[in-house]
């Protein structure tokens, strides 16, 4: 498990390492390619690799060595090397007689999870399930940091063993293997596909267990799909699948000591200025285990304004005064039905595929997978630290400081101050600026808007706002130091 005190120490020891076994490995792939084309004749299949071919190895040679959030180090499973020669001949006649048996229905398979990054399709599937078993944001928020952090893994287990094998793809060893799609440009052992559905689909199973049938039906598709398309051969599926499910075994025994199932004692503070309800949502969400910060309460804000003071007054009078109109409900509304409230997670999710999309990182699997679990997590981590202080401070709601004032919509059932909505996505827009910086400003303006529109719903005081956003950022710039310093940049 990644370790938060101190994560980076040894720094400069690590990053010297890190350029040695690089070089290593590339400098071994190379050797493999040359030894693939000079013995090819011994098994007749293998040809000599021609200009085409030389870009094979241009996917993240060095993923391996990048830093990892559950496993010690990528290689910490490496599997067995891949098959000999013979069996790799074996494996291609199999591969040929499963070219034969396409059909449209395989198609439409191979074109489903052949789309953008191998993290892709698990995420679209992952967030659907958090909003089908009505996760709000905070639980869905721990689902998609749990799936995207054994995907991450997983993918960097593979790359550690795909550099260090170098097992050339099918096609690459016959040409006359009719493919219909265009083969990665990394080493084929083992399934990048696969090895992303095997953490995936045993997370989720742990997460939704009745469902756990349908992700293990979903991962064998995954895999399957590749085989039919003519680019993996099935031992690197079924080595892949094996090796995401040993990561996602981590992420589970992580769940389960995570502290996400505490019992809250039913203790709500008495007196003026404190919230009133009943059950409070995820009393004890701020206590749950982080992922980079040390608990909850490292960046735990000062107390919020007393409720009987001047400025606590004067942002009372700042909702009193606000005249909303149709745009700026719309916009409230919008961020509390169709971008926030208990599906916000989901919205910051989605903004991830789209820039992967847009800045063409679907057939780079670590980066993707990297950017999912950075976003995730600091979401995630965000959401302990904005929890742990709501249930410090229990400051009360707005519609409760004035009986006679009314919020455009229902009050979430939880403590003012900081917002949640400011906290989530000043969080998530943080590291998505990190790591698509030509639209840092587009993003930071989403999670202003997100905060402003609490406001002009008349649910949150001026001071959640700011303060949620601020601790939000401060979440998401330690994510993004441990990012600055997993290796990704060598």
């Amino acid at each position: 498990m990644f370790e938060t005190v101190e994560p980076f120490a040894g720094t400069t020891t690590r990053a010297g390492k890190r350029k040695q076994r690089l070089l290593t490995l590339v400098v071994l792939s190379l050797v493999v390619v040359l030894i693939t084309g000079l013995v090819g004749g011994a098994l007749g299949v293998i040809p000599v690799l021609g200009r085409d071919d030389e870009r094979v190895y241009r996917v993240e040679p060095g993923a391996g060595l990048w830093s990892t959030w559950l496993l010690k180090s990528g290689d910490q499973f490496r599997p067995a090397a891949p098959p000999n020669r013979r069996s790799t001949a074996q494996e291609i006649r199999e591969l040929k007689r499963l070219a034969g048996e396409r059909d449209q229905t395989v198609l439409a398979s191979i074109a489903f999870w052949n789309t953008g990054a191998p993290a892709y399709r698990w995420n679209e599937i992952a967030v659907h399930e958090t909003l089908k078993h009505n996760q709000g944001a905070i639980i869905g928020s721990r689902s998609l940091a749990l799936l995207n952090a054994a995907i991450y893994d997983a993918t960097i287990a593979a790359w550690d063993a795909k550099y260090t094998y170098g097992r050339p793809r099918p096609g690459m060893v016959d040409r006359s293997l009719e493919t219909v799609v265009a083969a990665p440009h990394s080493p084929s052992y083992p399934s990048e596909h696969a090895v992303t559905a095997g953490a995936a689909s045993e997370v989720l199973a742990y997460l939704f267990p009745e469902r756990a049938g349908f992700f293990r039906e979903q991962a064998q598709q995954a895999g399957e799909a590749f085989l039919y398309a003519g680019v993996q051969y099935p031992s690197d599926v079924e080595v892949g699948l094996e090796l995401g499910r040993k990561v996602a075994e981590l992420a589970i025994q992580r769940a389960e000591n995570d502290s996400s199932d505490a019992e809250w004692d039913g203790k709500i503070p008495e007196g003026p200025g404190y919230w009133t309800g009943e059950k409070p949502a995820a009393v004890m969400a701020g206590t749950w285990q982080t992922w980079v910060l040390e608990s909850g309460s490292e960046f735990r804000p000062e107390p919020p304004p007393p409720y009987n003071s001047l400025e606590l007054a004067a942002e009372m009078d700042e909702l009193r005064n606000y005249e909303r109109t149709p745009l700026s409900n719309s916009h409230a509304l919008f961020w509390e039905y169709g971008a926030g409230g208990s599906r916000v997670h989901a919205f910051w999710n989605e903004q991830v595929s789209k820039k992967l999309f847009e800045y063409d990182l679907g057939s780079n699997a670590p980066r993707a997978a990297r950017a999912y679990a950075l976003e995730s997590i600091a979401f995630y981590d965000s959401a302990v630290a904005c929890f742990d202080a709501k249930y410090t401070y229990w400051l009360l709601r707005p519609f409760q400081m004035d009986a006679d004032f009314k919020p455009l919509f229902a009050t979430p059932n939880h403590p003012s101050y900081p917002s949640a909505h400011s906290c989530l996505s000043g969080s998530a827009a943080q590291v998505m600026a990190y790591l698509f910086p030509r639209d840092a400003d587009s993003l930071t303006a989403m999670a202003e808007e997100a905060g402003e529109a609490r406001i002009w719903a008349g649910i949150h005081y001026r001071t959640d706002i700011k303060v949620g956003l601020e601790l939000g950022q401060m979440v998401a710039d330690k994510v993004i130091q441990f990012a600055m310093n997993d290796g990704s940049q060598e």
